[in-house]
């Protein structure tokens, strides 16, 4: 059995890295409440809530996330049993590409570059997806775990795993 992880949520944290380049240039507190439902950006004052489009867009912003508790652990056990590809919607923002790749070298060295899908959209044949976004679930086939985030709390329409802990209690 084949099972797409995402990156973004899912194996790094950029929420982390937002709040924190807030702060630097804003000072927007470290203990920023993201309500359930919303973005990130939607918490911030309204005169700097585009100020992600930059950071996203910045090279090197994908470089440098922290990695999610229990990731690196848990999809090593899942190698043991599934395909495992990392499938990330890298295109929309260009400088990402590179930084991903770098970033899964660093924390991820045990997958093989072959086993890394960078796209658009995320039209992949395996049974199992785990993902943030349930857009990425539209036309999706197999069984889709939804991988808590702040922004996806009030979505009650699919299965969800809060953690990596209950990904492998689900999956093992």
């Amino acid at each position: 059995m084949r099972i797409a992880i995402d990156m973004d949520e899912v194996l790094a944290d950029p929420i982390h890295k937002f709040i924190q380049l807030y702060n630097r240039d804003h000072q927007v507190p470290l203990d920023l409440l993201i309500h359930p439902g919303t973005e990130i950006f939607q918490n911030v004052p309204a005169e700097v809530s585009d100020k992600w489009k930059e950071y996203i867009n910045e090279k090197g912003f994908f470089r440098d996330l922290p990695v999610i508790e229990g990731a690196v652990d848990a999809v090593q056990k899942l190698q043991q049993h599934y395909e495992v590809y990392i499938v990330s919607a890298a295109m929309e923002f260009k400088n990402s590409l590179e930084d991903k790749m770098d970033w899964l070298s660093q924390h991820f060295p045990f997958i093989s570059w072959k086993q890394i899908v960078f796209c658009g959209e995320k039209i992949v044949d395996v049974d199992i997806m785990i993902d943030d976004r349930i857009k990425n679930f539209k036309d999706f086939k197999g069984r889709p775990l939804l991988f808590t985030s702040p922004h996806n709390l009030l979505i009650t329409d699919y299965e969800r795993v809060d953690n990596w802990q209950q990904v492998l209690k689900k999956l093992l």
